[in-house]
């Protein structure tokens, strides 16, 4: 599966839009990685556990939008963009998604 920011894919064409599709994921914080979080705003500089959350949380969020993609039978996703927001206190939604479309090798 092809998936691009772009709205071409060298190459090809475009044979056929599937439709927009879309994955996501809401992950929150446990007590211990807020803590940790507190004392290293102290200190300063990254707050790895958060890096690592969100990181997590934007793969899920991609292979949920690939499988969304295959189901209906698309070669790539286009357009693909992240996007995401807060839920509530502590928890994060991160969004993927693009629009699905068949492709055509250019001749």
């Amino acid at each position: 599966m092809i998936v691009t920011t772009t709205e071409k894919i060298p190459g090809y064409e475009v044979k056929e839009v599937v439709g927009i599709v879309s994955g996501n994921v809401v992950m929150s914080k446990h007590l211990g990685r807020d803590i940790a979080a507190a004392l290293k705003t102290l200190a300063g500089g990254e707050i790895k556990g958060y890096t690592e959350m969100l990181t997590e949380a934007r793969n899920i969020a991609l292979e949920r939008m690939v499988k969304e993609a295959e189901k209906l039978g698309a070669d790539a996703v286009i357009g693909f963009r992240f996007s995401s927001s807060t839920i509530m206190s502590g928890a994060a939604e991160i969004l993927a998604y693009g629009t699905a479309v068949k492709l055509r090798k250019k001749e």
